[in-house]
């Protein structure tokens, strides 16, 4: 048997409080249900009929997604480094990787679940269809109205 022993709980810092907090995007909106000062990101988007986030690349950041309702297509970077479509279909989850080029779109109005490393680095925007420049850090925060 192991002498290890199982981590101890410091109830100081914890809060039973829920957390949502809504981020409206040109595309549609985020609701980010995981606080901020944890090491992952969890959040929903809700992405309009026929909007597409930006084609972005991040260099810092994976993302997996997982539809919980409507029809949307990823456009994604495959292997041959070819860009392709693929429809997210309910029941099983989609990921990317560091530096694979992708955009989410809405088919109809959809709900995304997306899960992610940290929400570091810059997301380098290489089209966006509302002009909008590279996420860094803290244009990050501008646009969430946390500077």
């Amino acid at each position: 048997m192991s002498d290890a022993q199982p981590p101890t709980f410091d109830p100081s810092s914890f809060s039973t409080a829920s957390y949502i907090k809504r981020v409206e995007k040109p595309w549609g909106y985020e609701l980010h249900w995981v606080p901020e000062n944890v090491p992952y990101m969890g959040k929903v988007l809700h992405i309009n009929k026929g909007a597409r986030l930006s084609m972005q690349v991040h260099d810092q950041k994976q993302e997996s997604w997982f539809i919980i309702s409507g029809r949307a297509l990823v456009i994604w970077e495959d292997s041959q480094g070819q860009l392709v479509e693929t429809e997210l279909r309910p029941g099983v989850g989609y990921s990317t990787h560091i530096g694979q080029r992708h955009r989410l779109k809405g088919i109809t109005d959809c709900d995304i679940v997306e899960v992610s490393t940290p929400e570091l680095g810059t997301t380098w925007r290489l089209e966006d269809d509302y002009a909008r420049p590279h996420e860094t850090p803290e244009q990050r925060k501008k646009e969430r109205g946390e500077a």
